[in-house]
């Protein structure tokens, strides 16, 4: 093999140092000045998409507050408007209320009414019967037939006596 023939390392030598000078003068005036300039251009990128970033958190957080807002002032109308819909409810229902009872105590007052005239005519009814009973009674016993005026007036003195 000819690269191992040391004969030719001199001239080998020269010609790794010339090749390693241009490569090295190459990528020093070309290659790395294009690589620094694509690194500052991807971080001038970063930093403005980080910068962008920083002003979209900015402004959601600043909607993300109007919406809270928003929420708790709807949420206290909501509130209201139920409290303000409950007490009109409850107004109506005593309304209501207060009507039914005033139609219910008009008509117990009714009722008693008619169960008074009711009682007074079967009072009455009792009256006449016991008095017919008494005068019939009286007559099949005794035999005789009593006065009218006298089998009421033991009637009421009975009714009376039993009443109290």
């Amino acid at each position: 093999m000819p690269q191992f023939d040391p004969a030719s390392f001199a001239s080998q030598l020269f010609w790794l140092a010339v090749t390693f000078v241009v490569l090295y003068i190459v990528v020093s005036r070309f290659a790395i000045p294009r690589i620094g300039e694509v690194l500052e251009q991807r971080q001038k990128m970063v930093d403005d998409d980080l910068d962008r970033a920083q002003q979209f958190k900015a402004e959601t957080d600043e909607a993300i507050k109007t919406y809270e807002k928003a929420l708790a002032g709807a949420r206290a109308q909501a509130h209201d408007m139920l409290r303000q819909a409950t007490d009109e409810i409850s107004k109506a229902s005593e309304a209501r209320n207060r009507e039914v009872g005033a139609k219910l105590a008009a008509q117990i007052k009714e009722g008693e009414a008619r169960i008074g005239r009711a009682r007074d005519e079967a009072m009455a009814s009792v009256k006449d019967i016991a008095a017919g009973v008494a005068a019939a009674t009286a007559e099949r016993l005794v035999g005789i037939t009593p006065d009218k005026s006298a089998v009421d007036a033991a009637v009421d003195g009975v009714m009376k006596e039993t009443a109290r």
